[in-house]
């Protein structure tokens, strides 16, 4: 095991290895956590029973999971991480536009993640809360400074190991005290259950930015059909199975919502000190994506203006910074998680639907795959410095969206005049879809040379 020299360059064919099973266990493993367990409480949060916040949840899966598979697919066609894609479409410098929102997200996540950890282990931990949140940092630092192959094999452990560990949990919550009449078909509210909905496709799009790092590296002749559905089936199955938990132990246990990590470490009683180490792994494993995507997109920012030489100690350095950073904004905390988290998850999707909507159209509908490599590493190339339709296109779906929002910060009028249902990331994905679309069909570049 070696630290991996590629960061955002072209990963070379001699170099591509592996298969698209590999991608069902990347992606079934980066659900089994507790993070996505709290995204399932947010349902319930929100006034739904369990039969349709379970309902939600599996059709909010289906619908967010075809965007994210969709960007899976592009890794082994260009050779290069998610995020840098986005100077075709935005330009070279245009394209720190979005990447300056998606690292937010990679830090609200980390953040997420790590003080949910803490949570769950802190009665069977010897070290202090905030001892805890420097394990999990340092931890996360080593992973993602080794890279790609340490985490696909760290992944596909986490997988088998989850089964086992996730079927005694939901066994366990099954046999709690549930009302029936939560999994009766009453007290259906359609602005409920649409905000549920946008919950589920939101935390399925949060892989987006990065989903293409993990399959870069597959033969450029894999399949895409096969990386598709890899990356489908196994992002639904955990990501449904997980958050349709957290729903049941919400609705079980009384004050789940305000202790999530405790509450699930609480349910194995004597397994706690093995389920310490479980957790430990699952949440490293899942914010190692974090720290990783942070530094990719770090470096996909300075790049056009600093021209760097990705050595592993450079790497150590981004990595180390990013890692230190993201472990202080842990140890500020946060009192009421849950509320933090409902409105950071809509936050997320304000922003990650148009940016998606505009990389797919872009890829799928006018490029059809076809892009020259070379010129995204070049400002003078084909895609420009910055390109005015896509990121008019993206900033002009987020103040669409303004009007259609509905948080616990701010509900927007077009919200309230349908009650309070959510419509934003709906918004978010037609407009920028179509103004992109028919403003580009004119400007298409032209086809790379061979």
């Amino acid at each position: 095991m070696h630290i991996e020299k590629r960061s955002i360059d072209f990963i070379p064919e001699s170099e591509r290895h592996g298969t698209p099973g590999s991608l069902f266990y990347i992606w079934f493993g980066a659900n089994m956590n507790i993070t996505t367990i709290a995204s399932g409480v947010l349902p319930v949060v929100l006034g739904l029973n369990l039969l349709w916040s379970a309902l939600a949840i599996v059709l909010g899966s289906l619908i967010g999971a075809l965007f994210m598979a969709s960007h899976s697919a592009q890794g082994p066609r260009l050779g290069i991480p998610q995020m840098i894609q986005s100077r075709a479409q935005f330009g070279v410098i245009g394209a720190v536009l979005p990447l300056l929102f998606v690292m937010l997200i990679y830090l609200g996540f980390f953040v997420s993640n790590t003080l949910l950890a803490a949570q769950a282990i802190e009665s069977v931990s010897p070290l202090p809360a905030s001892g805890n949140i420097y394990l999990i940092g340092a931890l996360c630092f080593i992973v993602a400074l080794y890279g790609y192959r340490l985490i696909h094999r760290l992944q596909k452990l986490l997988s088998l190991l989850s089964i086992l560990v996730f079927c005694a949990a939901t066994l366990l919550a099954l046999g709690l005290p549930i009302d029936p009449g939560q999994w009766a078909a009453v007290d259906f509210s359609l602005p409920k259950f649409l905000a549920a909905v946008g919950i589920a496709v939101t935390w399925q799009l949060s892989y987006a930015p990065y989903v293409a790092d993990y399959s870069r590296y597959l033969p450029s002749r894999t399949s895409s059909a096969r990386v598709f559905w890899f990356s489908y089936a196994g992002t639904v199955a955990g990501g449904a199975w997980m958050m349709i938990l957290g729903a049941i132990l919400a609705v079980a246990i009384g004050g789940f919502s305000d202790n999530v990590g405790s509450h699930v470490a609480g349910l194995f009683g004597a397994g706690a000190v093995l389920l310490f180490v479980f957790i430990l792994y699952g949440q490293v494993a899942i914010n190692v994506f974090n720290l990783y995507g942070a530094f990719m997109s770090t470096v996909t920012v300075l790049e056009p203006f600093v021209r760097l030489k990705v050595t592993p100690r450079v790497r150590g350095l981004f990595l180390a910074a990013i890692s230190l950073l993201a472990t202080l904004l842990c140890t500020l905390g946060q009192d009421d998680f849950i509320a933090f988290f409902l409105n950071f998850i809509f936050f997320m999707s304000y922003f990650l639907i148009p940016w998606t909507a505009i990389n797919l159209v872009d890829f799928y509908c006018l490029r059809k795959g076809d892009y020259c490599v070379a010129d995204i590493f070049d400002p003078d190339g084909r895609y420009g410095r910055v390109n005015g339709v896509a990121c008019g296109s993206f900033l002009l779906a987020i103040l669409l969206e303004i009007p259609f929002i509905n948080t616990s910060l701010y509900v927007g009028p077009v919200a309230q005049a349908l009650d309070g249902i959510d419509l934003a990331w709906v918004v978010g994905l037609l407009v920028p879809a179509a103004t992109y679309y028919f403003a580009m069909r004119q400007r298409l570049a032209r086809p790379c040379p061979v």
